[in-house]
């Protein structure tokens, strides 16, 4: 029979920190899983080009998506085009970026594209990359 040479005082005040480590682990897994997905969230048919440089967007850039019927979304909020410039500005500032990543959906007209940049490029905004997606 084996005895204890501990007295009844003393109790253990650790903590076991193992379940807390499990669960942040299994929520990061999540998290890297659906943060791609959530910039997907605006459906856009993209141009197809050749890989010239890779970009991976995620959320803590600023993108502005155009679509087919002329909606402006910054992220996944809906903006009207008065609203767009003071929304890319004050997102430049959050996230201290100066890129804007212009997704413009493929069957929208060339000019209607190239009038948006015009107006982003006058009111301030001059650095734009254009997102396409890679040509199979």
């Amino acid at each position: 029979m084996g005895f204890s040479t501990k007295k009844q005082d003393d109790s253990i005040s650790e903590i076991n920190v193992t379940p807390f480590v499990d669960v942040m682990l299994v929520l990061l897994v999540i998290f890297m899983i659906t943060t791609p997905l959530m910039l997907n969230g605006i459906k856009l048919e993209l141009p197809k080009t050749r890989e010239v440089n890779s970009i991976n967007l995620n959320i803590s850039q600023v993108i502005l998506s155009f679509t087919r019927t002329e909606e402006y979304f910054l992220g996944k909020e809906k903006f009207l085009q008065e609203e767009i410039i003071s929304e890319i500005k004050k997102k430049f500032s959050e996230n201290k970026s100066e890129v804007l990543f212009l997704r413009a959906d493929f069957g929208i007209q060339y000019g209607k594209v190239a009038k948006l940049m015009s107006y982003l490029k006058k009111s301030g905004i001059s650095n734009i990359a254009l997102v396409t997606e890679i040509e199979k």
